[in-house]
């Protein structure tokens, strides 16, 4: 065989990434109005679900012949409005096609974990809540289960009094994690108890605890799956186990992520990309303060500082360029004045005036945003500088929230979905280099705006050149591609 040429799900993603699910049963459904066979009518379900080989052959000849026979109908059905659309056919023949046999290479070679590491920090994890429980219990003035939230609501609102800030739809105080979250910087003690206990189940439950169990016996490795056809904007997610949510802020998570060790004789080199989505927001507005920035290679969050605050570069304080890069992120993903107010702890108007000036000093990002939202209404979808689209059915919503966040996507998705798309194209350049010229070199991880590989001590120099080289070079802006690279004996040292 001479490879893939054409992929149902892929073709039905690229073309419309939200119109529907993109597995073959729910295509069939689509395109032709069909409801297809599923696996649970010729095996079974639950724990007596049989294996293929186990189906009598009359049940599974139909099933086997329904695959391949919807398959094809679905690829006739969907190829022809596909390659219609230019932008759309060329990510799909540029980008995804090739993507697959990449992601195949790297899904094999997994990464090797320390199993012992891991199962250590899950003793100290286990410790470590329950100090928290009982914490919780003495504030309380009684155990209960943390893990309820009809008992944590009795403790907050019937025995402590604490606030309702919100209720479920059946009528009760909401114990969500957002409420926890707004009773904790009013000063409430247990609400952050216990969702400084719940942050570290989840870790437990979700890494140290799975991991292990998760590494294959003959290769020492975890081999995760990745999946090109899930997030709308373009970006991959990954799978049993998911590693592109480990937290990379918090010291539990880069503990964690100490465990991802390379073979012996390799150092673990992590490569990626700075302030990605800031950059492809200074191409696409053209701004010339912003693009100024970048290609002088200033520090852009000093520099917003220093044009929103009125000060010389110099003279920013470290609040004001905290400042900065919450409007610098916050505008990226639409965020408002109200959302910037509270996540700077500053009044309303305050927050309105930073955006303001913002706006004043990079007109030109305004310009970008009020002609993206008008072009969204108009056609009903954004478009990265590669051609993916992303249509967004809400965007002409009667409902106003729902029409506003439609708009807030409109203004992210061409810079999150443009930022996927250089790493997949830098993915397929750093692979073509493997293969070719055959160095000792393994790509392990994709995160996001990262690479991750493990390379040979003696090759470090040469391969860390050229990996830094073809991702910088993965795509042509108006500003610099710039690639951090570090090294390391595991993955939270070579950040």
């Amino acid at each position: 065989l001479q490879g893939v040429a054409y992929d149902t799900m892929l073709e039905s993603y690229v073309f419309n990434s939200t119109a529907t699910r993109h597995d073959m049963d729910s295509l069939a459904q689509a395109y032709l109005n069909l409801k297809t066979i599923k696996f649970e009518e010729v095996a079974g379900k639950g724990a007596k679900q049989l294996t293929f080989d186990q189906v009598p052959l009359e049940q599974a000849a139909p099933y086997a012949a329904e695959d391949a026979d919807i398959t094809l109908r679905l690829h006739q059905a969907i190829w022809p409005k596909l390659s219609a659309e230019s932008g759309p056919k060329s990510v799909f023949e540029s980008i995804e096609i090739p993507l697959v046999p990449v992601l195949s290479r790297i899904e094999c070679t997994g990464v090797r974990i320390d199993s012992a590491m891991l199962v250590k920090q899950s003793g100290e994890l286990a410790m470590r809540m329950h100090k928290l429980e009982e914490q919780a219990y003495e504030i309380a003035g009684r155990s209960f289960n943390m893990g309820s939230p009809k008992q944590i609501g009795q403790i907050f609102f019937e025995e402590l009094e604490l606030p309702v800030i919100s209720k479920t739809p059946k009528g009760a105080p909401s114990t969500a994690e957002s409420v926890l979250q707004e009773l904790a910087e009013q000063g409430h003690e247990l609400p952050q108890v216990i969702l400084s206990h719940r942050s570290l189940a989840k870790l437990r439950s979700t890494y140290t605890d799975k991991l292990p169990g998760m590494v294959d016996p003959d290769t020492g490795r975890v081999h995760t799956s990745y999946h090109q056809a899930v997030a709308a904007t373009g970006r991959l997610s990954s799978s049993d186990p998911n590693l592109q949510n480990i937290p990379v802020r918090t010291e539990e998570g880069r503990r964690i992520r100490q465990a991802f060790v390379p073979e012996d004789g390799y150092r673990m080199v992590a490569a990626d990309y700075s302030q990605v989505e800031l950059r492809i927001m200074a191409h696409l507005s053209g701004d010339e303060a912003l693009l100024g920035a970048f290609s002088d290679g200033m520090d852009v969050h000093r520099a917003t500082a220093a044009e929103v605050f009125g000060v010389a570069s110099e003279d920013v304080t470290s609040d004001q360029r905290r400042s900065a890069k919450a409007i610098n992120f916050g505008l990226i993903y639409g965020m408002s004045a109200f959302g910037l107010a509270k996540q700077l702890g500053v009044e309303r108007s305050v927050a309105q005036e930073y955006v303001d000036l913002y706006f004043e000093r990079y007109p030109g990002v305004r310009e970008f945003m009020d002609s993206i939202r008008a072009d969204a209404h108009q056609k009903g979808y954004v478009e990265t500088v590669f051609g993916r689209r992303l249509y967004l059915p809400e965007i002409n919503s009667r409902n106003g929230m729902r029409r506003a966040a439609a708009e807030r996507t409109a203004i992210n998705a061409p810079m999150q979905g443009t930022a996927a798309d250089i790493i997949k194209l830098a993915m397929l350049d750093v692979d073509a280099w493997i293969r070719n010229d055959e160095p000792d070199v393994r790509m392990t991880m994709q995160v996001h705006d990262e690479l991750v590989f493990e390379v040979a001590e003696d090759q470090l120099d040469p391969a860390v050149e050229q990996i830094s080289r073809r991702m910088s070079q993965a795509a042509e802006l108006k500003v610099p591609l710039v690639v951090d690279v570090g090294i390391g004996d595991n993955w939270d040292e070579a950040h």
